[in-house]
């Protein structure tokens, strides 16, 4: 009986998280809608609500856009619009912020995270998973030896985390990619690194989980 039970949770629970998130992500693009006339809203016209067109008006706007500004009158305007808030006080902080972060994670020839490093944290015992970055230029010309920058992601959120510069020779490269990493630390070393793991393995675990019992 309880070996049914973990298979079923083992099943039902990865899918259940999966549709929450789905739902929530569609949910918050579903908000677009209300951007256009309320004659227009197809709640209006229809009598009913479908879910998922305010995602597709959403992901419309966004190609939109880029195909917009891909010409030099689009470039103009993008310029145009930047200037206008960096002007604003406390808006210029927080969006100029916002737009290097999203410049260096989005961009096709960006770098966000170039290699996957163990270094030695919290204490010299200890090794950790860590993402190197961009080391500034006024501090690779002030520390005495070849230093590398470095992100280290806090599990199981990996968008938190510590920004230290370490000497390259106290690091090791490791063979591993990028999502590879990420699916590490926020499993914390659960997940294999294949994704692999299928219903029958999971059933076979459960059950041997459930034996040693």
């Amino acid at each position: 009986m309880k070996r049914y039970f973990i298979t079923g949770l083992l099943i039902w629970v990865p899918l259940g998280i999966t549709l929450w998130v789905l739902n929530l992500l569609i949910g918050s693009m579903d908000q677009s809608l209300l951007l256009l006339p309320e004659n227009w809203q197809p709640e209006k016209w229809l009598g009913f609500r479908i879910p998922g067109l305010g995602a597709i008006l959403t992901l419309l706007i966004i190609f939109v856009t880029g195909l917009a500004t891909a010409n030099i009158l689009g470039q103009k305007l993008v310029v145009f619009w930047e200037g206008f808030l960096l002007r604003i006080p406390v808006v210029n902080s927080i969006y100029n912020s916002v737009k290097q972060v999203s410049d260096t994670l989005l961009a096709s020839n960006g770098h966000a995270f170039r290699k996957v490093l163990l270094v030695r944290y919290p204490h010299p015992e200890a090794w950790s998973i860590a993402f190197q970055t961009n080391l500034p230029e006024e501090v690779a010309s002030k520390v005495p030896d070849q230093h590398v920058a470095v992100f280290i992601p806090t599990a199981p959120s990996p968008v938190n985390g510590f920004y230290f510069f370490v000497k390259k020779s106290e690091t090791i490269e490791l063979d591993m990619s990028i999502d590879a990493a990420l699916k590490t630390i926020v499993s914390m070393g659960v997940a294999t690194s294949d994704g692999s793991a299928n219903p029958a393995s999971r059933f076979a675990n459960s059950k041997q989980v459930v034996n040693n019992k």
